[in-house]
């Protein structure tokens, strides 16, 4: 009695089955869209699949709804989309984009900080011109907890930004890029250059504060173990460091800076300026890369004094006042010859 719908079932399912299952492979592998720019796709944590698949529609990524729920239910019917920002480059298949999604793929953007920047010149590179992106910068910089246990004089991260290549979402917040470069910081200054730190008698903030001195003096790698060496020497003897950028740095601090230095500047009441001040400045004057780090940890060497710019933009170091000065005036005299030529 029975034998007959059985039979009937099965053979529907036999020729069903494949007929689906074609179906659904050709839903899945059919491109959708003609080339365009990408178009980025944004799921909202706790959405469900039907809701991102719907969406997924709506924004023309794929053709029809149907096929990706039934994909979601056959091929990832325990897992859930990861919440973040998608990259989509149309034309795309279909099956791509529920891969893409479903193994949390989310689109990462590069920030790339270079060497050098202080505080607020990061805030302006980050995001030109968003004021509210600068404040929100500005209260992740003074978040001071993140670097505490390693410094804890520290009134804000200046130093502690390492400039490096991070990927973040688009619109990740500035605390959560602040955090990533402390945690670079972190991750670089590493056991051995803490413990060459206290070989030297320097804590972490001595040598972050000399670091960004050397960063400012020269944009040459190999010059940076001497201008170290010239710095480690005047600490030594107790000779002020002289060191423009200081003087610049205190200047940007009270918005008096008018673009270059001035002979009356090299007074301007400030604790940052080594031209008063003996010592290093209270704290770092930008976020120093890790050659001028390592420069900071291992001077040249070398028993130099002094050095003064050249007209290629190297510096030449002198160990006396009396080379110095004859460093000095060459440097003048090429400058006139400059001038006369230009």
């Amino acid at each position: 009695m029975f034998l007959k719908p059985i039979k009937a079932l099965l053979l529907a399912a036999v020729l069903l089955v494949p007929a689906f299952t074609a179906w659904l492979a050709r839903e899945l592998s059919t491109p959708v869209g003609k080339e365009s720019a990408a178009v980025f796709f944004d799921v909202e944590k706790g959405r469900s699949a039907r809701g991102v698949v719907e969406g997924l529609r709506q924004r023309g990524l794929v053709r029809s709804a149907l096929p990706l729920r039934l994909a979601c239910r056959l091929f990832y019917p325990e897992e859930r989309f990861k919440a973040g920002e998608y990259q989509f480059s149309p034309p795309l298949k279909p099956k791509d984009v529920l891969f893409q999604v479903f193994k949390g793929r989310i689109h990462l953007q590069p920030f790339t900080i270079p060497e050098g920047l202080t505080g607020r010149d990061i805030a302006e590179v980050l995001r030109p011109g968003d004021a509210e992106a600068s404040a929100a910068f500005e209260r992740a910089f003074l978040d001071i907890g993140l670097i505490a246990n390693w410094d804890p004089r520290a009134k804000d991260l200046e130093g502690y930004l390492f400039p490096d290549t991070y990927h973040l979402p688009r619109q990740a917040p500035m605390a959560e890029l602040v955090a990533a470069m402390i945690a670079e910081f972190r991750e670089v200054f590493d056991e051995g250059r803490r413990l060459r730190a206290a070989e030297l008698g320097m804590s972490i903030r001595d040598v972050v504060t000399l670091a960004s001195l050397i960063e400012e003096e020269t944009a040459l790698p190999e010059e940076r173990p001497l201008v170290s060496s010239v710095f480690h020497n005047r600490l030594r003897i107790g000779m002020k460091l002289d060191c423009d950028p200081t003087v610049i740095y205190a200047l940007k601090l009270e918005n008096k800076y008018a673009g270059r230095l001035l002979l009356r500047d090299l007074k301007f009441p400030s604790p940052y300026n080594t031209y008063v001040h003996p010592g290093l400045p209270p704290g770092p004057i930008s976020n120093p890369g890790k050659t001028s780090i390592d420069a900071a940890l291992n001077p040249a060497p070398e028993k130099y004094l002094y050095f003064v710019l050249q007209g290629d933009g190297s510096h030449r170091f002198s160990r006396t006042l009396g080379e110095h000065l004859n460093a000095v005036r060459n440097y003048r005299g090429l400058k006139k010859k400059l001038n006369l030529i230009y």
